[in-house]
Order: structure tokens, then sequence, then C-alpha cells
């Protein structure tokens, strides 16, 4: 079984596309889809269900905390996270199952960015992921699979961290086994980036990548990752 943990906080307008994505790309195979509801005052929750997803509530603001709690519950030997406002294709599942089968303990892919920003909006973003996956071999939180053994081997995602847990994920299964990112990927909402300004995101990117891991330790300064406000009406990703 394949076990999708998605974290949710306030993500009404969105998860439902990102829940049909899931049925799409799973398919016939045996899954299940855990919807981690991180304190919602909205109908996250219910749209979850009514998509299907078995709900897990929590009240943490911590989202290595939020995916491990959805991780606990999980009753796969694949263990797939994904975010809320992101579209998983059939393909990228395809490729991830094929990695773990050929031996991989887990694995990122690339994430691709809806068309709802502009060209210098797209030009940051790529350059950023370029970086983060392709320069440094890290998976972006928004796509990442792993087996249950390797996961629960490493213990999971490091609560210290409010922003980067990935990429420090990425860093101990690396230790333990073979991490991939693929080419295939996934896409994203860019909801943030029409939401904050560029001064502030550039600023937000040099930390996490520059600045030593400890600062990530702190939720203070990273609003962007948790409390940005929400767009209403239709923002669902788009190719």
């Amino acid at each position: 079984m394949i076990s999708f943990v998605i974290p949710a906080r306030n993500e009404e307008p969105l998860i439902g596309a990102t829940l049909e994505a899931v049925a799409a790309a799973a398919g016939d195979r045996p899954y299940e889809v855990i919807v981690v509801n991180d304190a919602s005052t909205d109908r996250t929750a219910d749209v979850a269900r009514e998509h299907g997803a078995r709900v897990i509530d929590v009240e943490l603001h911590n989202i290595g905390a939020v995916r491990n709690a959805g991780a606990r519950e999980a009753r796969g030997e694949t263990l797939y996270f994904l975010d809320a406002d992101t579209l998983l294709p059939r393909e990228t599942l395809d490729a991830a199952l094929r990695a773990l089968d050929q031996g991989a303990v887990g694995g990122g892919g690339r994430v691709k960015f809806d068309d709802r920003i502009t060209w210098f909006q797209w030009i940051f973003a790529e350059l950023f992921i370029l970086w983060w996956q392709r320069v440094c071999g890290w998976a972006a939180g928004c796509n990442i699979f792993v087996t249950r053994a390797a996961f629960e081997q490493v213990g999971g995602f490091n609560e210290n961290y409010y922003a980067a847990e990935e990429r420090e994920l990425t860093r101990a299964l690396r230790k333990v086994g073979r991490f991939v990112i693929l080419r295939e990927g996934v896409i994203t909402s860019t909801r943030k980036l029409r939401l904050f300004s560029l001064t502030y995101i550039l600023r937000l990117a040099g930390r996490v990548l520059f600045l030593s891991p400890e600062r990530m330790q702190q939720r203070e300064g990273l609003e962007f990752l948790y409390d940005a406000p929400r767009e209403t009406g239709d923002d669902k990703p788009s190719g």
C-alpha cells in the first residue's frame, strides 16, 4: 500500500484538486490518503473527507511534526509526502515506485510551477529549485517518497526544524541508502510568490540556503511558510 501524507492548514480552495490528482495517479494500486489537519479554521477537513481521505486533527504548527503525525497513522510500506497545493502526475508516481523497486530508500522529484506568476518570478523560482535539487541534491518538501523502513530508521522528520526539514531528512536518508531526485515532478502553486514581495522572498531564500541549519530551528521570520494569507476562489495549480 502507498500512504500519501498531506499536511494542511486552511487549504479549502486547493486540497480537493490535490486529492483528485492523487486518486488519478494511484489508479488501481492500493493506497490511502491521510490529511493532517493542523488547526484549520475553514472547511479543509470536510473537503478532505468528501474526497475519501482520512483526516487527523492536530495543533502543532511545525511542518515536520505534522508530517510525522501523518506517518505514524499510515499503514503503507511506502510513504509519499505531498503538500495540499501540489498536483501529482501519474508518471511521477510511476517513476518514484520504480526507483524504490530498484533499491532506493527514498527520493524527490522536480518541482514545476503553475503559470500564474511573472517571468521574473518564474526565473527566480526555477533558479532556486535548480540549486536546491540539482546542485545540492535535496528533495522539496512538497514531493518526497520514502520506504517506511528507512523513514523509521532515521527517525522521520527532525521536529527541531521549522523550515528546511526536508533537507535534513534528505541528509539522514543518504546515510542509510540511495536517495534519488527524479526528472519527473509535481506541479505546485505559486501563490506565495504572489502574496509576498520579492524582497521578502529573496531574504528568506538566502536564509534557508546559506545560514546555519540552527537558524531554521525557530519559527520567527517564517511567516511565509506558516502564517501566509490565503487566496480565495479558484486558485488551483495549473501547468
